[in-house]
């Protein structure tokens, strides 16, 4: 990621958008998820688990948009 000084620009606000662009990119992320290995059985599980979350979100969310329509 390369991130040039701009015109007036502090070398705080250049950290700053080095760091929001380095998080938008996901490169952490990516760093993070290859820092150990994880097998694939594993892997599945923690993305049915995910899964499983997401749509136990989506269920309360529409419950209570519901309860507040009525």
């Amino acid at each position: 990621m390369h991130v040039a000084l701009r015109e007036g620009e502090t070398q705080e606000a250049l950290l700053a958008r080095f760091t929001k662009g380095v998080q938008r990119s996901g490169i952490l992320k990516e760093a993070r998820e290859h820092r150990f290995f994880i097998p694939k059985p594993e892997k599945m599980r923690i993305a049915a688990r995910k899964a499983a979350r997401k749509a136990a979100r989506r269920a309360a969310r529409a419950a209570a948009r519901a309860a507040r329509s009525r």
